[in-house]
């Protein structure tokens, strides 16, 4: 890993953003802001599974008025996304909202620029200026007959030129298109321009599968260039697959403590039991159990299907459990303990678990 690319720090609530803080994972509630239960809920599961930061569209007074409850209430800091009505923004800021992701030309003149900076400054709100390869003012469009990678910086460096004027420098920075190659350069030429942190991301990056893939691949790039401060996997997806699949970008960009370690086989017509559910059973209690207890001991563990590669890695892993005919034997470092229902095997592989990795050293 190279070394990060050096920025400005900003804080958004509680989360440090730039100036070499950890990397930060971001997701937005895809639930109607005014609905205050349902955005709770989406914010409290987020946090469950590592997110740092949760955003909410505002596009209107009602949305407004729910932020004052939501930012009482919230697990996480909240970013409230604005666009047009500078009066939202207002209306943001006073109802105790952490940031801002707004642009600041298309929310009116400077007046109003003025208004939501002064607003912002007793508290040092970050503004993020967000430009999307989707949304790229007409003029940039007429100049450079589509969305380049120097269109995008070019929207950005005038939004931050409105900030800067006003002597506000709490600013974070965007340059998303939805295709890998413009979004490597626009960040790249960005990070060449900017020490104000960036928060990275694929636009309309597409369903769950392709997203993914697709996000991972740009962002794996330019975080081993050491640029990206923040992050947002955007996906035609559950707001939890989002968040999951950053944690985990970040820790195979040694960006992230690790969290569970969990060894799975693809499965086969061997199998007799079933390996994903079990696979998955246990990855989620152990994430879950990693988050509670960051000091415990990092303890690996395989799930395997049958005997053909289940007693090696039954070897190698602290824990194991082997498949067999609705059973699971269990194993530690290598050694048959005992051999289980497969409605029970689970559970007494996590308590296992819990009390190794909670056991200390011996001096």
């Amino acid at each position: 890993m190279t070394l990060r690319h050096q920025t400005r720090q900003i804080h958004v609530g509680p989360v440090a953003v730039g100036g070499g803080a950890p990397v930060s994972v971001q997701t937005m509630a895809n639930v109607p802001t005014a609905d205050i239960p349902a955005v709770l809920r989406q914010i409290d599961r987020a946090a469950e599974l590592g997110c740092d930061i949760f955003r909410v569209a505002v596009p209107n007074a009602e949305a407004a008025e729910a932020l004052r409850t939501l930012c009482a209430r919230s697990r996480l800091p909240l970013v409230a996304d604005i666009h047009f009505d500078y009066r939202l923004a207002l209306a943001a800021l006073e109802a105790g909202i952490a940031a801002l992701r707004i642009n600041p030309g298309n929310i009116g003149g400077a007046e109003r620029v003025r208004a939501v900076v002064e607003a912002a400054r007793p508290r040092r709100i970050p503004i993020r200026i967000g430009v999307n390869g989707g949304s790229l003012e007409r003029p940039l469009l007429d100049k450079y007959g589509f969305a380049t990678p120097e269109a995008l910086v070019e929207s950005a460096l005038g939004h931050v030129r409105l900030l800067e004027e006003l002597d506000y420098r709490e600013i974070k920075i965007s340059v998303k298109a939805s295709d890998i190659p413009r979004t490597l350069a626009a960040y790249r030429l960005l990070a060449e321009r900017v020490d104000y942190p960036l928060h990275l991301g694929l636009t309309e990056a597409g369903t769950a599968l392709r997203g993914t893939v697709t996000s991972c691949v740009a962002l794996s790039r330019l975080l081993e260039e050491g640029i990206g401060d923040t992050l947002r996997i955007s996906l035609t997806a559950p707001i939890e697959q989002e968040v999951r699949v950053g944690v985990e970008l970040l820790r195979a960009c040694g960006l992230r403590q690790p969290g569970a370690w969990v060894t799975s086989c693809p499965t086969c017509g061997r199998t007799q039991v079933n390996v994903q559910a079990a696979a998955e059973v246990v990855s989620d209690a152990l994430e879950s159990f990693y988050r509670t207890h960051p000091d415990a001991r990092r303890i690996h563990v395989a799930v395997m299907g049958c005997v053909v590669n289940g007693p090696g890695e039954a070897r190698e892993a602290d824990l194991a459990l082997c498949g067999g005919k609705g059973t699971f034997a269990l194993f530690r470092k290598g050694c048959h303990l005992a051999t289980f229902p497969e409605s029970e095997a689970v559970d007494t592989l996590l308590r296992l678990v819990a009390e190794e990795a909670c056991q200390k050293s011996p001096r």
